[in-house]
């Protein structure tokens, strides 16, 4: 158990437990809380999935899978209530339907559950609401190892920096976008090889004590 829940170990052809462990060991090396880069609240709202489904998924238990239907109303409200307008407030029914593309009449329908999405209906509100494709039908562990990654990512961004000449020497020859595929190789040898070469780079840019 840690800060809070269980790190399962990156078990074969578990994505979500990978990522967990990934995440996880990355914190430990950075000194950063779990609690924080392991935020149940943050994750949630990234993710659509909710928030104590997001708990159980990190801490290894099984948490049920709701059908598209559900799955989409969940995540509509979701998508309603945290993606507001510059001014606080929420969209109303007609500006979804406007910005989507759609009557209010179907944009009710939606909402209200009284009408199954198509994946065009799902298309036009996540890019009404700037989220990612699938936002909206993604399994709830899909979902959540895509917040994960995201997470990561920002993290590896800012271990590096932008204004760190090595920065320009990353984009240039894409090493960040490799170490990010290696999460996707078959075998823990594959990954620790990535990670024992990102941790050369990562100590060529640290600080040294003059």
């Amino acid at each position: 158990m840690t800060d809070g829940f269980s790190v399962p170990g990156p078990a074969a052809g578990d994505p979500l437990a990978a990522s967990v462990a990934r995440l996880a060991d990355l914190a430990d090396k950075l000194g950063i809380s779990h609690d924080e880069v392991f935020d149940v609240d943050l994750l949630s709202e990234a993710s659509g999935v909710p928030a104590d489904v997001v708990r159980a998924l990190l801490d290894g238990r099984p948490a049920g899978e709701t059908d598209l239907q559900a799955r989409f109303l969940q995540r509509f409200d979701l998508l309603r209530r945290t993606r507001l307008k510059p001014n606080g407030r929420r969209y109303t029914q007609q500006e979804i339907a406007d910005g989507a593309g759609m009557s209010r009449q179907q944009a009710g329908a939606l909402i209200n559950g009284d009408r199954r999405p198509t994946m065009e209906h799902c298309d036009a509100i996540q890019r009404f609401f700037k989220v990612h494709a699938g936002f909206l039908t993604a399994d709830d562990s899909d979902a959540l190892v895509g917040a994960l990654h995201a997470t990561e990512q920002s993290l590896l961004q800012d271990i590096v920096g932008e204004s760190d000449p090595l920065e320009r020497l990353l984009q240039d020859h894409g090493v960040r976008g490799i170490a990010w595929r290696a999460a996707q190789l078959p075998t823990d040898k594959h990954r620790d090889k990535v990670t024992e070469w990102l941790d050369l780079l990562l100590e060529s840019v640290r600080p040294t004590d003059t």
